[in-house]
């Protein structure tokens, strides 16, 4: 990566950020403004002589549009208008209840395909990637997705290998095929192509100025768990409901299988294939979930946690929690518990803290 843009290219790269009726302003303006910094402030130890990006909202007309959240902005040129660019990204889009609808922008799509081969770069923030997998170029390429919409994505399209674990994939032979998980995973992306084409250095200056974090410890500590129940077996899914507010109990899965009626061996084969989980490994998420929460809005010890939740060896459960989310339960606390400032207390706390600290106005 080079740490001086200027020094290897005279003109700045041009993107194209795409914007639909179900695009969310949230990502779509602050994708604009972060690419944007180079020439809208000065960033210390930064000596461009000129601005490395140019970004212009696109869509399929120019004008007036309004956005998911009912937010309008304006398409300031349309795609039909767009020759050539070199990077293509695609925000954070609402799905409504029925899912995403193919079909519904083929000019987009087929302008996509073109820039595509033309050589831009194809982004997506979030659940951008709906959009862009219509292209087709996506099919056997490692992505990524909000695990929220995950499911979703995997029926809507199956020939695509989708990772939702992960904050950032870059795919394809030329690494021109980038997607961003959950939600304030742009940063990440956004961060990448600068440093991409910036540098290093760059991106740290605008991480920086933003107050921006990259998610170097993955998606998955965010991942709420919730174990699969559409699958129609009864009694597996008495099981589950059972499980659901008895996991810390000793030998859970003994018990599951007694009160199935089921033999240990059907037991077993059955819940793993409709849960995708083995009885386990299965009650081991719903122990680390309610671990996480206990961790965020407790102050019980990490070993007596590990008891709560149904573990005898403290070690153990550190082991695992960290195999599951990534993180170390101290770290998980860290990161996750709500800060003293943003607790909600009593009227009487609220008052007497006031007046400890002469705020208190009469």
């Amino acid at each position: 990566m080079q740490d001086h843009f200027a020094a290897t290219r005279s003109e700045p790269l041009h993107v194209s950020l795409v914007a639909i009726p179900e695009a969310v302003v949230s990502t779509l303006s602050g994708i604009f403004d972060v690419m944007n910094a180079f020439a809208m402030m000065p960033l210390s130890g930064i000596p461009l002589q000129a601005p490395p990006f140019r970004v212009e909202i696109v869509g399929l007309r120019a004008g007036p549009l309004e956005l998911a959240s009912h937010v309008p902005v304006v398409v300031q040129r349309s795609m039909a208008e767009v020759h050539e660019t070199d990077i293509i990204i695609v925000p954070s889009i609402l799905l409504g209840p029925e899912g995403w609808r193919k079909g519904v922008h083929p000019e987009l799509v087929d302008w996509f395909r073109a820039m595509h081969r033309r050589g831009a770069l194809l982004c997506s923030a979030c659940s951008g990637i709906f959009l862009l997998a219509e292209t087709g170029l996506f099919d056997g390429v490692d992505a990524t997705v909000h695990f929220g919409y995950a499911p979703a994505f995997a029926a809507t399209y199956p020939q695509v290998p989708v990772h939702p674990e992960r904050v950032l994939v870059v795919s394809g032979k030329h690494e021109e095929l980038i997607t961003s998980g959950a939600s304030m995973t742009w940063h990440d992306l956004v961060l990448y192509l600068i440093a991409r084409h910036v540098g290093a250095t760059a991106a740290q200056a605008v991480a920086r100025s933003f107050a921006l974090q990259w998610h170097q410890d993955g998606l998955a500590p965010y991942i709420v768990f919730e174990g699969r129940k559409d699958h129609g077996d009864f009694a597996i899914q008495t099981a589950q409901d059972w499980v659901a507010t008895h996991f810390s109990v000793a030998a859970p899965v003994e018990e599951m299988i007694r009160r199935t009626g089921l033999t240990e061996r059907t037991f077993k084969r059955r819940f793993t294939t409709t849960t995708g989980l083995s009885p386990i490994a299965y009650v081991q998420r719903l122990r680390i979930e309610d671990a996480k929460r206990r961790l965020e809005r407790t102050e019980a010890s990490v070993d007596e946690i590990s008891w709560q939740v149904g573990y005898e060896e403290p070690a153990f459960f550190r082991r695992l929690f960290k195999r599951v989310t990534g993180m170390t339960p101290g770290a998980y606390r860290r990161r996750f518990k709500i800060p003293e400032y943003a607790r909600l207390r009593s009227q009487g706390e609220r008052t007497e803290s006031r007046h400890a600290s002469g705020s208190e106005v009469g």
